[in-house]
């Protein structure tokens, strides 16, 4: 057991001196440098920065992405609104300050009251027969 030991540490010291004499660590392995493994950890690195950036910006363009297709949305709801509103202040059988539009997309909500069965119909008319109104709702109540 202590020859084997007595072996061990020849060995180790035998490792330091060549080390040391060519300029390395004392403790590397012959087949390493300190520089190769910089290297590898530099590399190691910049490739996980990489794919992180690449990430982020994924995200951050879904997000401008969802972004600009609500405003788009909230622009095409406010000018179906605007179009509704227009038609109805035009018209002669409809009272537009009594009624208020809400739109959702292509879907138009009607509320409020109306004089009559005929305003109310002609309030749903309009609004039906707006280009982009795919579905309209009346919640219109007659006095």
């Amino acid at each position: 057991m202590s020859k084997l030991l007595l072996l061990v540490v020849v060995g180790g010291v035998a490792v330091g001196a060549y080390n040391y004499s060519n300029g390395r660590d004392v403790f590397s392995l012959p087949g390493t440098s300190a520089r190769a493994l910089k290297n590898t950890v530099r590399d190691t690195v910049s490739s996980t920065v990489r794919e992180a950036r690449a990430e982020v910006k994924e995200h951050a363009s879904e997000g401008v992405h969802t972004a600009v297709n609500r405003a788009e949305e909230a622009v095409g709801s406010a000018a179906l609104t605007s179009k509704i509103k227009a038609k109805m202040a035009l018209d002669d059988l409809v009272k537009a300050s009594d009624i208020n539009v809400d739109t959702d997309g292509s879907v138009v909500t009607l509320t409020g009251t109306v004089a009559s069965k005929d305003e109310q119909r002609r309030a749903v008319r309009i609004a039906t027969e707006t280009a982009g109104v795919t579905k309209v709702v009346s919640h219109l109540k007659t006095r």
